[in-house]
């Protein structure tokens, strides 16, 4: 096969890889996105999907909570996210988190930033912040992710946000992740964490 013939094979396999956006890690780089539950534990299972898949793609990941709160370690664990790879920022407020969130992201060293915003009482990231978040996601190709606790018909966290997904408890322990704004595919998709339960419940 020729160099012209490859390299057309394989734009036409990234079209067709194109045409059909997964929810991974890859399809959500370079973009600010928002996941959005009126229980924060789908929207935490959902998250803890994407951390798992950055590492095993080998990216570093970091997960800004406030100092009030936490996800709860040993359920992360047994899902099979490595706990010890995992760097976990604790912060009084969200502002501080979204300023956390961009000094790790000018490192160029994470592929992954989530911000659990149900975690704080004012859960409000200004434009100008915002707008830092998406430059330097785009820069340095991650994704910054918005834990938010809302109905889907809710405003979102800002203009901004490239995607934003609703998550929601399926059949027993399974999360389904909807797309509700998409400004590269648009809205419709869906997808299925298949989930184990903690062991109490298997």
């Amino acid at each position: 096969m020729s160099a012209t013939n490859t390299t057309s094979a394989l734009r036409r396999g990234a079209r067709s890889i194109a045409s059909a956006p997964s929810w991974d890690l890859v399809s959500l780089s370079g973009r600010l996105v928002e996941i959005s539950a009126q229980n924060s534990l789908a929207s935490l299972t959902a998250a803890f999907g994407l951390v798992l898949d950055a590492q095993l793609c080998c990216e570093p990941v970091a997960w800004i909570t406030s100092t009030r709160s936490a996800f709860f370690p040993p359920d992360a664990a047994d899902g099979g996210v490595d706990l010890a790879a995992l760097v976990v920022v604790r912060t009084p407020e969200a502002r501080a988190a979204a300023q956390s969130a961009a000094e790790l992201l000018r490192s160029g060293a994470f592929g992954l930033a989530i911000l659990d915003l149900v975690s704080y009482s004012a859960a409000s990231i200004p434009i100008p912040a915002q707008t830092l978040l998406s430059g330097l996601a785009q820069k340095h190709d991650a994704a910054v992710v918005f834990l938010t606790e809302k109905t889907c018909d809710a405003p979102s966290v800002g203009s901004l946000v490239s995607l934003r997904a609703g998550a929601r408890r399926g059949a027993g322990t399974d999360c389904e992740i909807e797309v509700l704004k998409d400004k590269r595919w648009g809205p419709g998709r869906r997808h299925v964490e298949v989930c184990r339960g903690p062991a109490g419940l298997r």
